[in-house]
């Protein structure tokens, strides 16, 4: 006979988590590989990987003088050199290894 108590917890668990007994789904039992950051893992809800550098998705950098952007999103690229340095802001694209001259224009900074 199985005890009152084991019952209860499973109708409780299954109250909240829409388990039914019968419909259970598998893919949910199945492990997936941690995403990896060099050698370290890393929780892609809440932190990014940088050129092996795990950075936090809110933390953001100076481009240039007086415009910040947000690593784990944007590239910050230098359009020109010399005295009138300009910074542009170019959107990283998932899954690819973004780059400067390739990526899309998010914005200027300005000068």
């Amino acid at each position: 006979m199985v005890p009152k108590i084991f019952v209860f917890i499973v109708e409780l668990l299954g109250s909240h988590s829409g388990f039914t007994g019968a419909h259970m789904n598998s893919g949910l039992l199945l492990c997936q590989p941690a995403p990896m950051c060099g050698h370290r893992m890393y929780n892609p809800l809440e932190q990014c990987c940088d050129d092996d550098t795990i950075l936090l998705l809110n933390r953001t950098r100076l481009c240039g003088p007086n415009c910040t952007f947000w690593p784990c999103l944007e590239l910050c690229c230098p359009e020109s050199f010399g005295p009138q340095r300009r910074f542009v802001v170019r959107l990283k694209i998932q899954g690819m290894k973004s780059r400067c001259h390739s990526s899309p224009i998010s914005r200027v900074c300005a000068r």
